[in-house]
């Protein structure tokens, strides 16, 4: 599959936070997460689906298949190490932490992120 975009990206990480608790998540939950339009949303469930990253039925809830849900646990993890490594590393303001977190996430390398966790545990270990 082709690289997706940012944005969706963001979208299935939205979706993956929002269903969590196994039900699936509501297109104006997504919207209003990712501060967009419901139309918006709609236009990338539609992307999203043709890709086989979601079922969504109109009206319904939307779920992640299991292709789906492994990009989505991967950006969702990328950005939790990245935000905790700009807290608890370079000490930024949560706000800044998580925004930043948000835009690196999708390009950097799975081995930077692995080596920001080595890091991390590193600095936990010998404290």
């Amino acid at each position: 599959m082709e690289k997706l975009t940012f944005t969706m990206e963001n979208y299935l990480e939205a979706i993956y936070e929002l269903s969590l608790d196994g039900a699936g998540a509501r297109v104006s939950d997504i919207a209003e997460r990712l501060g967009v339009t419901k139309a918006s949303t709609n236009s990338a469930m539609s992307t999203l689906s043709e890709k086989g990253l979601i079922s969504n039925e109109k009206y319904k809830e939307v779920f992640l298949t299991p292709e789906g849900l492994k990009l989505a646990k991967l950006t969702a993890n990328k950005h939790h190490v990245i935000q905790q490594f700009l807290l608890h590393v370079l000490n930024l303001d949560p706000v800044v932490a998580d925004e930043d977190a948000c835009a690196i996430e999708h390009v950097i390398s799975n081995d930077t992120v692995s080596a920001m966790e080595e890091y991390m545990r590193d600095i936990h270990n010998n404290k």
